[in-house]
């Protein structure tokens, strides 16, 4: 493992910054205490530091010389509405919230990194730190580029990463293309007419519509998408009566769409539409689809993503990062960023045994283990991105 010795030096100082995080989780647009934590820091590095951005956003300057080259490095700020179960000593003081993502983990190797690159000061350019609110859920990223993030901060390139505890740690996964699934939610909602459930002729039954639309929804993704397309269509949600022995009037269908090309969310959309018509139909009954396209999937650039694998196999080693790893449908708002500027998104191995909790679970807990490695690829990032000219 190459790590630079003002990251390990700041090892011990990370840790207690990652435990401090965790134990006062702030979840999307609240982050008011995290982001003060954050400017604070910065500005005790020695950088110039800006609030406000997207409400709780901030950025943080570092500049060295006069090259007019500059990139953004990006964390995450939130966390998320779940009530820990870890049991570790630096738990959630904050009930029903807590850093069960990792953002706690990211924020400090960021800061790390900050800290790290004002003492060594081996690059020409300009470094932006951004620490990004309300990734979960809320699309952050989004209003952080809409509200100017790119115009007041230009910058050539942008970079995010995030912890990963299904791969070991002192790995890293990166590919070019797409990494992450674009995140979409849908609602159903079928008005029938309500009536005894011992007189099922006298209504017009929307529990029958739920359950063939449920099967028939799973039919898109087997039978109307190519077979190497990927997509995911998932009804996480029926809501419909309120008692053994009356037909309701009405039930509600919600779920989530995952995908990774925007040709493939164009052909799940317009097949839901027709379904939901069709069976609202066949059972003689009105039916609505609401369909919002939330985030993006996360594409990473080319050129952006052999840069990051030269950062990442200077630190952990070319054997040790994954170039082909299986992309995660999960989602990600640094899409919005990366649909602005080019950029790379990384993954990064904390994995310690098979016990390890996965992310978004009550029990998990970031391996502070991991932090000085994420630090170091911030680092060396950066320092290649923004090398000194020789002379």
């Amino acid at each position: 493992m190459n790590l630079p010795h003002e990251v390990r030096a700041l090892d011990g100082a990370m840790r207690e910054w990652r435990r401090h995080l965790h134990a006062h989780p702030e979840t999307a647009f609240e982050e008011t205490a995290t982001s003060a934590f954050v400017a604070d820091k910065l500005a005790t590095f020695g950088l110039t530091v800006h609030t406000g951005l997207a409400g709780t956003g901030v950025v943080g300057v570092l500049r060295c010389g006069a090259g007019e080259r500059a990139i953004g490095l990006r964390a995450d700020l939130d966390a998320l509405h779940i009530a820990e179960k870890s049991g570790v000593p630096h738990a959630s003081r904050h009930a029903g919230r807590m850093h069960a993502c990792g953002h706690d983990g990211h924020m400090t190797m960021l800061l790390g990194a900050a800290q790290a690159l004002a003492q060594r000061r081996r690059f020409d350019g300009t470094a932006y730190f951004i620490f990004q609110p309300a990734e979960e859920n809320d699309g952050g990223g989004r209003v952080m580029v809409e509200e100017g993030l790119f115009a007041r901060f230009p910058m050539q390139a942008v970079y995010g990463l995030h912890n990963w505890p299904e791969l070991p740690l002192g790995t890293m996964a990166l590919r070019p293309g797409p990494i992450m699934g674009a995140y979409d939610i849908f609602e159903i909602v079928a008005t029938g007419r309500g009536a005894h459930a011992a007189m099922p002729h006298l209504g017009r039954d929307p529990m029958p519509f739920a359950a063939h639309v449920i099967n028939a929804l799973q039919t898109i993704v087997a039978r109307n998408l190519h077979p190497l397309d990927a997509g995911v269509v998932s009804v996480t949600q029926v809501h419909g009566g309120d008692t053994w022995n009356v037909i309701p009037e009405e039930v509600v269908l919600r779920g989530t769409v995952r995908t990774f090309l925007p040709a493939v969310q164009d052909t799940i959309e317009a097949r839901m539409r027709s379904i939901v018509a069709g069976i609202a139909a066949t059972f003689d009954m009105s039916a609505s689809l609401r369909y919002e396209r939330r985030y993006p999937a996360t594409v990473n650039s080319e050129a952006e993503t052999r840069h990051a694998l030269a950062a990442a196999s200077a630190v952990v080693g070319a054997a040790n990062v994954d170039t082909d790893p299986t992309p995660s449908m999960g989602s990600e708002d640094f899409a919005y960023m990366l649909q602005a500027k080019p950029g790379c998104y990384v993954w990064l191995g904390t994995k310690r045994d098979s016990t390890t909790p996965t992310l978004h679970n009550p029990h998990y807990d970031f391996n502070d283990d991991a932090l000085a490695i994420g630090a170091a690829y911030w680092v060396a990032l950066a320092e290649a991105q923004l090398a000194t000219p020789q002379r």
